[in-house]
C-alpha cells in the first residue's frame, strides 16, 4: 500500500502541507462503463470533501 498519497487539490479538507492527503482511507471510482478505467481521466476521487 502506498505510504504517501499525493494531492494538489488544496480546497479539500484532507489536503495537507507538501501536497499530501491526510485522509485515513481513499476512495477512487471509475466513471467508465463496466468500471474498467483506461486512464486517469476516467476516474474520480470520492474521498474529496470541501474545506468550506
Amino acid at each position: 500500500m502506498a505510504k504517501d498519497v499525493m494531492c494538489e487539490v488544496n480546497s479539500c479538507k484532507f489536503w495537507s502541507n507538501g501536497n499530501k492527503c491526510s485522509a485515513s482511507s481513499i476512495s477512487i471510482v471509475s466513471h467508465h462503463d463496466g468500471n474498467q478505467a483506461r486512464n486517469s481521466k476516467e476516474t474520480d476521487c470520492h474521498t474529496f470533501e470541501s474545506k468550506i
